[in-house]
């Protein structure tokens, strides 16, 4: 009698039980509900609305010109001859500075990674230039460091002797990538740094024993090691470099064949008040950032798994 009532009397408590579970849910869930919410309207909201007049010829002078466009302002994007140039510049502009912030932040990561007197100092200073704030970081370049005039780089060129170029004149796009690469390479080196001290002290140490030289050690353990933080360095720095503004804005405004993608999207929206041409190069911004941060996430979840893996 009693076996037979058992399975009866068990259902209504798993039913009980069961509302009882998906609340507590809800209720660990409901703070974060008006993040989300204001996440939603900040950023999402916006971008839909972008999504939308990227479909329009909208000129805010002649407002009632406006119509329907289709994907001609997306076409427009990608075959204007100055548009395009905007996208190479963009591509060369983040190529260099990532590759060149790479290597800089690996040699520097490196020359931390050994203990030397006054190593908290100099990892300190190393990274200052990562806290600088970005206008301010590309006004200290443009004024403090390339004026003609009265540059540190002139300067020191005059003490020795050498010539007194105009560095932004000469080599707008080079100015611009130096800013970048002085702004970028601590964070790469904090990446990097942080691989280095990952690494397996045993592994390291048998090498060392069995007569491995520094720079078979670097070759075939330190650098097989550090890929996925390197593949991280170059995918984050992609993100942020692609969207980069305030560098060309403040060093070059544009000029010289300098101009990004994101300085034309500006462009175009401020000055030629060609809100869906605008519209649409944004949002092609976007899905390019989207599909490198894509890549980015992967490699940061397959980082973790290696953690997890390991301990």
């Amino acid at each position: 009698m009693t076996a037979t009532t058992a399975p009866y009397a068990a259902t209504p408590l798993r039913a009980t039980r069961q509302p009882s579970a998906r609340l507590r849910a809800w209720a660990t869930r409901a703070p974060l509900l008006p993040a989300l919410v204001f996440m939603i309207i900040v950023t999402q909201l916006p971008f839909v609305a972008t999504l939308v007049i990227s479909f329009f010829h909208w000129n805010s002078l002649y407002p009632k010109a406006r119509h329907f466009a289709g994907f001609d302002n997306y076409r427009e994007v990608l075959t204007d001859p100055d548009l395009r140039h905007s996208v190479w510049t963009t591509v060369l502009l983040t190529v260099t500075v990532v590759l060149v912030s790479l290597v800089l932040g690996l040699a520097l990561a490196l020359l931390l990674d050994h203990r030397f007197a006054g190593r908290g100092v100099v990892r300190t200073l190393l990274i200052a230039p990562f806290l600088v704030v970005p206008v301010a970081a590309a006004l200290l370049w443009k004024h403090v460091l390339f004026n003609p005039e009265y540059g540190l780089l002139n300067g020191l060129l005059h003490y020795v002797g050498g010539p007194q170029p105009d560095w932004i004149s000469n080599t707008p796009l080079m100015a611009v990538e130096a800013a970048l690469v002085w702004q970028w390479t601590p964070f790469m080196m904090l990446i990097l740094l942080a691989g280095l001290q990952s690494r397996d002290p045993e592994q390291m140490e048998a090498a060392r024993v069995d007569g491995a030289s520094e720079w078979q050690v670097f070759r075939y353990l330190t650098l097989p090691h550090l890929r996925r933080y390197l593949e991280l360095g170059a995918l984050l720095g992609s993100i942020y470099i692609v969207q980069n503004f305030d560098a060309v804005f403040t060093i070059t405004s544009g000029g010289l064949g300098t101009a990004n993608l994101p300085y034309t999207v500006y462009q175009t929206f401020y000055q030629a008040h060609e809100n869906g041409l605008a519209s649409a190069a944004g949002v092609l911004v976007v899905i390019g950032s989207i599909i490198i941060a894509t890549f980015a996430l992967r490699v940061v979840s397959s980082l973790f798994r290696e953690e997890v893996s390991r301990a």
